[in-house]
């Protein structure tokens, strides 16, 4: 068995990159980012990232240090605040936006981790969010 304790962030992430991948990055708000493994990403200089989180970081910190270089093209995250950077490119047509709330963001990943392909949820029903999606009556 090998061992999962690293030498660097780089060594952890060594042989793991590559363009167009999904990345999870943990983290609520900037609280437990991966702050040394973010600047080893960049580095890595990966593209067409889609990242899963939170939120897209704040201006200088976290995930925005990606947006900066370009290599984010998707996110699929519950807030967006008030990241300029990230507001810019999404109005610019240049990233891709999956706004998913909160609750609902977690069950995805739980679900995703037991190998549950789908789920629902009463999020958006009766919004025009929800126009053109399959819908189901449980008993209630």
């Amino acid at each position: 068995m090998s061992s999962k304790i690293y030498p660097s962030p780089a060594a952890a992430l060594e042989n793991l990159l590559f363009d167009g991948m999904t990345i999870m990055s943990g983290g609520f708000g900037l609280v437990g980012n991966p702050e040394s493994l973010i600047p080893e990403i960049r580095a890595a200089g990966v593209r067409d990232l889609t990242v899963i989180s939170n939120n897209a970081g704040a201006d200088g910190f976290g995930l925005w240090m990606l947006l900066q270089t370009r290599q984010i093209s998707r996110m699929i995250a519950s807030y967006i605040g008030d990241n300029k950077l990230f507001e810019a490119q999404y109005l610019n047509g240049e990233l891709k936006l999956e706004l998913t709330p909160q609750g609902t963001l977690a069950e995805r990943i739980r679900a995703g981790g037991a190998g549950i392909p789908a789920f629902y949820t009463r999020t958006v029903v009766g919004t025009v969010v929800s126009e053109g999606k399959p819908t189901e009556m449980f008993d209630c």
